[in-house]
């Protein structure tokens, strides 16, 4: 016999108010979340409490259904070598996440488990379901009301109703406005050793990346924006005008009074991250995309696209 399910996380803004959630069927599933994490975390802790709810039917095998590849890599591929490292990568930083990797990296001793990527969002019943019932537990919470945990596994002693644990410690989410002083660290890597192929998409990083891009700093320094841009970076404006790199750094310039909230990371394929969020302005609302993609070791803008919201003011 085996054990199908589906494992998600989310996170408003990412990091933000997160929820994570399992699922199996509709009588067996579990959710919950914390005021402050990423999607990373909440996907972790969902395969974590997995592994622990189904751990009364060890004999049995699991075949873990996740949308993040970071999850799958990180367990499958890059967990025994960051042990032989001491949980450091090869460029001797802490690996992220650890507490949860290594709980993970308990759960897993003596299962039979398999982990299979499934495309987020494409109507896979499974993951749809695990997906809502995460976005929902990170609705709760930022709204300060209580997640619906559901009723866990059929087996397991678990009480369906048990507070959501702790968070780990997050690594601080990036300023809305970075001061001119810390958008240059941005630029360290520039001449760092390559990062390994397979290595993790460091989602505040780009994240920080896109918001030095709204900054006045940047903005007003073409030159230093254009390391953050791909050599074909394509710009697609909120008015429908295309842009190539070169007419993106000469129309560049600094922005009125612009606010960036609700961003959302995802690694769509290895070395590839889609970027989503909102930007307001005493103009109008704009909903934003981004695709982020690694080379040499670098995170670089390749393709962005704004899409005005109902009506200019």
């Amino acid at each position: 016999m085996s054990i199908t399910a589906a494992a998600d996380g989310s996170a408003l803004g990412n990091p933000g108010p997160a929820g994570w959630a399992w699922y199996i069927d509709e009588n067996t599933w579990r959710a919950g979340g914390w005021p402050h994490g990423t999607n990373n975390m909440g996907e972790l802790k969902a395969v974590l409490d997995l592994l622990e709810a189904t751990a009364v039917d060890a004999d049995q095998h699991l075949l873990v259904l996740c949308d993040s590849q970071y999850v799958i890599n990180s367990i499958t591929k890059w967990m025994p070598g960051w042990k032989r490292k001491g949980w450091r990568k090869k460029d001797g930083k802490p690996v992220l996440n650890v507490e949860l990797l290594q709980a993970i990296d308990r759960a897993l001793a003596g299962r039979s488990v398999e982990f299979e990527w499934v495309k987020g969002h494409s109507g896979h019943a499974m993951n749809d379901a695990a997906d809502r019932r995460a976005n929902a537990a990170a609705t709760a919470f930022s709204k300060q009301q209580d997640p619906q945990v559901g009723p866990g596994y059929r087996s397991s002693s678990t009480p369906s109703a048990a507070p959501a644990a702790p968070a780990p410690t997050p690594a601080p989410a990036p300023a809305s406005a970075a001061p001119a002083d810390d958008l240059f660290s941005l630029f360290d890597d520039a001449t760092a050793e390559p990062a390994e192929p397979a290595d993790t998409p460091d989602f505040e990083q780009i994240t920080a990346r896109e918001q030095a891009l709204l900054t006045e700093a940047l903005r007003s320094d073409p030159p230093s924006a254009a390391e953050l841009l791909h050599p074909s970076c394509a710009e697609v404006g909120a008015s429908g005008r295309r842009l190539d790199r070169e007419e993106i750094l000469a129309h560049l310039a600094p922005l009125d009074r612009v606010e960036a909230a609700e961003f959302v990371a995802d690694e769509i394929a290895p070395g590839v991250v889609l970027l989503r969020y909102v930007t307001t302005s005493p103009a109008r609302t704009v909903e934003r995309t981004s695709v982020w993609v690694q080379e040499g070791g670098r995170w670089l803008l390749r393709h962005h696209q704004g899409t005005p919201v109902g009506h200019d003011h």
